[in-house]
């Protein structure tokens, strides 16, 4: 399997990254042992999470997501062989917030949860807009020094504070934020591709996406309105994606899907996949047999007229 470079990080990482924040929501710490296993098994690395994940889910405090890793790599074996992201930002009770105080608490939290003694790639996951952008850059800086986190990342950002965030850590010789997190799939595709790819080439940045199949739009499971009762967020899915634009994606992808023998979930990441600045598209998989499907899209490469064909669909 080829590996990427992750940014100018010292990771090399294959073009699909698992994204946890269905575990501890959708799907239980017994369900979510096996979707790990399988996807390391595999020989992927890259392993997202949160610790606002899932604070959304009723009765739930957040941090759920990263005590079934933690449980999971307790059982020894499997550190070595992953890279483990996590973020920091969100609302966890107290506000978004990345002052140096709360970020050095959040990460020691993170580190309990995690069962760890380091983060490899630890992300601001909102911008703190009262800060300077130089004071969770310099919590990171010392986090760092401290052997807790080995690389930055950023998420939710505006262009505009990316770039000084960037020039700040340059100027003063603290470390630069080396992966961006943006949304980026065949719907959303103008704000990554017009405002942040620049960024991103020009810095050398790695781009690991989130909600690379629209929050599961793209799988083709959503297709009319009744489909919304098809899944808990089902109805903000039918709300956002379920129009003439989202439907000729839709229809793209049966497309190429019909001719590679595949499905609009892989095709829809190996589309992803095949395009300028992209590392590894984030997805989540509910089991195995649906991580299955995600898994074949690494090794799937689209010809130049599918790619054209997808994009030509998507165009904005």
């Amino acid at each position: 399997m080829q590996l990427r470079p992750l940014g100018h990080t010292s990771f090399r990482v294959a073009p699909l990254a698992l994204g946890t924040n269905v575990f501890g929501w959708t799907v239980s710490e017994s369900e979510s042992f096996p979707i790990l296993d399988a996807f390391v098994d595999a020989g992927l690395q890259l392993i997202d999470t949160a610790d606002s994940y899932s604070t959304w889910v009723p009765g739930n405090k957040g941090g759920e997501s990263e005590t079934i890793i933690g449980h999971w790599l307790a059982q020894g074996g499997r550190r070595h062989k992953i890279v483990l992201a996590t973020k920091v930002g969100s609302d966890m009770g107290e506000g978004k917030r990345l002052d140096k105080a709360y970020v050095k608490r959040a990460c020691e939290a993170s580190l309990r949860r995690l069962r760890t003694d380091v983060i490899d790639l630890y992300q601001a996951h909102f911008d703190d807009e009262s800060l300077p952008v130089s004071e969770p850059l310099e919590a990171f800086d010392e986090l760092i020094r401290e052997g807790k986190v080995k690389a930055i990342g950023a998420s939710n950002f505006s262009p505009a504070r990316l770039r000084e965030a960037i020039g700040y850590s340059k100027a003063n010789g603290l470390p630069v934020y080396s992966v961006l997190q943006p949304e980026y799939n065949l719907y959303a595709r103008e704000r990554f591709e017009t405002e942040y790819l620049p960024i991103v080439r020009e810095h050398g940045m790695g781009v690991i996406n989130y909600y690379a199949l629209a929050s599961g739009f793209l799988s083709g499971k959503y297709r009319k309105p009744e489909d919304a009762a098809k899944s808990p967020r089902g109805g903000g899915i039918v709300g956002k994606y379920l129009n003439d634009r989202g439907l000729r994606i839709l229809a793209a992808l049966d497309s190429v899907a019909a001719r590679y023998g595949s499905d609009p979930a892989t095709i829809a990441l190996a589309w992803t996949m095949a395009q300028p600045g992209i590392t590894a598209p984030i997805a989540s998989a509910t089991g195995t047999m649906q991580l299955q499907e995600l898994l074949r899209s690494v090794e799937l490469r689209l010809d130049e007229a599918a790619l054209q064909e997808l994009k030509e669909a998507s165009n904005y």
